[in-house]
């Protein structure tokens, strides 16, 4: 039974600054189009690298301590019980940071659309699913690649049978 006073994390992450544990809410409570996932932020870690949903609308809920929203266009230190809607598209890229001497605890409430593009602008990276960000991967094969303008890609016939 999901639980947001006493979660179950069931994935976590340490790949400095990119330290966090998550308990995935949504599914947790049998939740099949709606994502709702709760991180836990030590004290100079960080979410993700700024990114940019191109599917998939996010709302960001701080439970608990005071992290900080880097956006394409700033940042600003967000306080307990505030809501941040995080759009589709560049309106939402984000970055989530912990620059406080406590744990942060934030709630992350979103679509789980499939397809997804992600967009990563400070490395100049594309990530690809077939699935929604976050949910379990059930099958082996499912596509999640990520390219980089260092690597140049594929032109659209390449590799294609003539005949």
């Amino acid at each position: 039974m999901a639980n947001i006073l006493d979660p179950d994390w069931d994935a976590e992450q340490d790949r400095p600054p990119f330290r966090w544990r998550r308990s995935r809410l949504g599914l947790q409570a049998g939740s099949e189009k709606l994502g709702a996932s709760m991180f836990e932020l030590e004290p100079g870690a960080a979410s993700f690298p700024l990114h940019i949903h191109y599917a998939n609308e996010e709302l960001l809920i701080v439970l608990e301590g005071s992290p900080t929203l880097r956006q394409l266009d700033g940042e600003r230190r967000l306080d307990p019980g505030e809501v941040v809607a995080l759009p589709a598209g560049r309106r939402g890229a984000h970055r989530v940071e912990n620059r406080s001497d406590t744990t942060t605890r934030i709630l992350v409430i979103s679509t789980m659309l499939a397809p997804e593009v992600n967009e990563y602008p400070e490395s100049d990276k594309i990530r690809v699913l077939d699935h929604a960000p976050g949910a379990v991967r059930s099958q082996a094969g499912e596509l999640d690649t990520i390219v980089s303008s260092e690597h140049p890609l594929a032109d659209y016939l390449e590799g294609e049978a003539t005949v």
